[in-house]
């Protein structure tokens, strides 16, 4: 095996996220049974299952449906002007490695397959486009979207779609390439323009609930929700998630467009791709818009937030204030009322010798006294306004 072959087996045995289970009759092989990133054999059963679907077309029209890839191999030389489309899910690096053998493909792009979690990007290996698409779609029910990955190798005679997740599902793209035989007669790249729009059109349903869902956190961020700084640090992650997807497909779009004249693209598919395109910059407008947004309402957020909170040190501040107030009003009462007190407490003492005991002016000089004090204190207080 060569060097890069090595390399390709080494780098599918790192760990990657697995999408959802399908039913029976539409999902693959079990993970253990068909992934060479696993340490266990390959199942040959397993490996066919991988196959979604495989066909050969000449003139728009299937000519022939093989039921492996061999038999799509022998087919195809036998067919001149015929094209092949092979459609692959979370195949095994022997299935890829075999179809880089047959197809010529370059090395680098087969390991970009073989790992996935790779960017969106376009890139050409002689006469073989080497494109990475993220497709999204969004959840209702999680509130939340959920992202694929697609690679596709466009030959001059081939299509090889390879995914690594659920989203986005081809099957309604053959169909309704095979409805229409006059576009699929086109070729490959009528193909990977079918794919390219299914990407994009699934975009729409994103942003019309990402908008929802930035709706809805701008009413609880009017409405005080204390869980929506939460909410929008989720949503801002999504947001980032979409832009990264949609970003790069101007950058792929604009290297379609440099190519039409010097590949000699159709022109009624240079319309389509063009169409593509501007769909692409809307989604991608639209995202940026989205994450914009979402930071002028983080900040609007944390405006109210302070807001609220010098709102709730300001009602804190006032009933201290208050609080101190009674304190001091109780306290100038309470010494007011502590001298008559002494006061009285040291004539009430039963004592012989004491002094003013038998002045006839004593208790009137006495009552005197307390009124002299109390009224004293409570000038003093009152100039300090604690009363």
């Amino acid at each position: 095996m060569s060097d890069w072959r090595v390399r390709a087996v080494r780098a599918s045995k790192r760990p990657f996220s697995r999408p959802a289970t399908r039913p029976a009759d539409t999902q693959p092989a079990p993970e253990h049974s068909m992934d060479p990133r696993s340490d266990e054999p390959v199942d040959p059963v397993a490996l066919e299952r991988s196959l979604v679907d495989a066909a050969v077309y000449r003139d728009g029209r299937r000519t022939d449906t093989p039921s492996d890839l061999a038999d799509i191999y022998r087919a195809l030389p036998d067919q001149p002007g015929a094209m092949a489309w092979i459609g692959l899910f979370r195949p095994a690096a022997a299935q890829l490695l075999e179809a880089a053998d047959r197809f010529n493909l370059h090395e680098l792009a087969v390991e970009d397959a073989i790992v996935a979690h790779q960017r969106p990007k376009l890139e050409r290996y002689g006469d073989t486009l080497f494109v990475v698409l993220r497709a999204a779609r969004y959840l209702d029910e999680a509130e939340e979207v959920d992202f694929g990955e697609i690679h596709l190798f466009v030959g001059p005679d081939f299509v090889l779609t390879v995914r690594h997740s659920q989203a986005p599902d081809l099957s309604a793209v053959r169909r309704r390439l095979e409805a229409d035989p006059e576009l699929l007669a086109l070729g490959p790249e009528a193909v990977l323009y079918a794919v390219l729009d299914a990407v994009v059109d699934g975009y729409a349903p994103v942003i019309a609930g990402l908008q929802h869902d930035i709706d809805e956190i701008e009413t609880e961020v009017f409405g005080g929700d204390p869980q929506v700084s939460r909410r929008i640090y989720e949503l801002s992650r999504e947001v980032i998630e979409l832009q990264r997807a949609t970003r790069p497909l101007l950058e792929i779009m604009k290297s379609l467009e440099a190519g039409f004249g010097k590949y000699g693209t159709d022109d009624e598919l240079q319309r389509y791709l063009r169409d593509v395109a501007d769909h692409a910059t809307y989604a991608a407008e639209r995202v940026d818009g989205f994450r914009q947004m979402l930071q002028n309402i983080l900040t609007v957020n944390a405006t109210l937030v302070s807001q609220r909170q010098n709102e709730e040190m300001k009602q804190l501040a006032e009933a201290g204030h208050a609080q101190n107030d009674e304190i001091k009003k109780i306290s100038s009462w309470a010494a007011i009322l502590f001298a008559p007190t002494l006061i009285g407490t040291v004539y009430g003492m039963n004592f012989t010798d004491m002094p003013e005991l038998k002045w006839a002016f004593g208790y009137p000089f006495a009552i005197g006294l307390m009124a002299l004090v109390c009224t004293g204190l409570y000038l003093v207080f009152k100039r300090r306004n604690w009363l």
